[in-house]
């Protein structure tokens, strides 16, 4: 299964873990990175989280974020199609960046697009999941369990 992280959720172990919501989704989000790192899950990449993790304020983190590129398999460049998929999730309200990160998720084949953004939980769209890293956890145990 490909899964595509958006740049928020790389970052919630980062986020204040005093609110439960955020330390569940972290929970979840590494647990799905591990999951990433044996080989059960297939992690894609792309220009865009290049591009928002390299505005990151924080080198460390940036570094750390940055080497979840090396096991992803799949690394996408900007193409005319990501760029009109894009606008046309644009049109439905969804800001810029994150347009194009499930453009990304779109045109490389993704199952589940995992974001812990409230805002761009709420964008549906029948060419890719969206959801956060629980819902994806109830999602992949429920896909394995009915093999």
């Amino acid at each position: 299964m490909k899964i595509y992280l958006d740049n928020c959720c790389f970052n919630r172990p980062y986020d204040d873990q005093t609110h439960i919501k955020v330390e569940v989704e972290t929970k979840a989000k590494l647990y799905i990175q591990s999951l990433v790192a044996d080989g059960t899950l297939d992690l894609v990449w792309s220009y865009v989280l290049d591009y928002e993790n390299s505005k990151n304020n924080h080198p460390q983190k940036t570094m750390a974020i940055q080497k979840w590129q090396e096991l992803s398999v799949l690394d996408i460049d900007e193409s005319s199609e990501i760029v009109s998929t894009s606008k046309e999730i644009q049109a439905t309200g969804v800001k810029p960046i994150d347009s194009l990160h499930v453009a990304c998720a779109i045109h490389s084949g993704t199952d589940c697009f995992l974001t812990v953004d409230k805002r761009l939980l709420k964008y549906k769209d029948d060419r890719v999941i969206i959801c956060d890293p629980v819902e994806f956890l109830r999602i992949w145990e429920a896909m394995n369990n009915d093999e």
